[in-house]
């Protein structure tokens, strides 16, 4: 008998971004932005997430979120840049989910809200303790991170399909 592997969704919304004046794609990190995004890293980090892939959008803002989350983690993953997470909603986040290679087991997706908020809600069938209660209420700030386990394969996520297991942002 077959069973299905376990994997791991790791959602990361890029870290706090300097004031838009000029085009949106291109604005880089705050101050606050470059400190926290290494936070985010680290915590990841301690909650055992080793990513296979990053699949990250192409604005300067999650790139930029990105360098500065991969070297506290255990293992640089491959990474790819992807032009639809600027700006997605949760389903065409969850579109590019149901395109990942059946080899990963961990990965990790850095965007932007109000997309990566709604797909952590929407795929999150349950929660540990009061995970999703917290994540509700903190809106999903800038560089906050939402780990979701689930059993099956990449083309089988859906709504409710996983577990919210972790959910981690600063000052929340």
């Amino acid at each position: 008998m077959s069973t299905d592997p376990t994997r791991r969704i790791v959602l990361v919304r890029h870290a706090k971004s300097e004031e838009n004046d000029g085009d949106d794609h291109e604005r880089r990190l705050s101050h606050q932005g470059r400190k926290e995004a290494p936070e985010t890293g680290r915590c990841l980090a301690s909650s055992g997430v080793t990513p296979d892939l990053a699949v990250v959008s192409t604005a300067a803002r999650t790139k930029e979120t990105w360098k500065l989350i991969a070297p506290e983690l255990a293992a640089l993953p491959r990474t790819v840049y992807e032009e639809r997470l600027y700006e997605a909603s949760a389903g065409e986040i969850k579109a590019v989910l149901n395109e990942t290679s059946e080899d990963v087991a961990d990965l990790v997706v850095v965007g932007h809200n109000p997309g990566l908020q709604g797909l952590a809600e929407a795929l999150a069938g349950e929660a540990e303790g009061n995970l999703m209660s917290r994540m509700n209420r903190s809106g999903f700030p800038n560089s906050a991170a939402a780990i979701l386990t689930f059993t099956g394969s990449w083309k089988s996520v859906e709504e409710g399909i996983a577990r919210l297991t972790a959910f981690w942002a600063p000052n929340a």
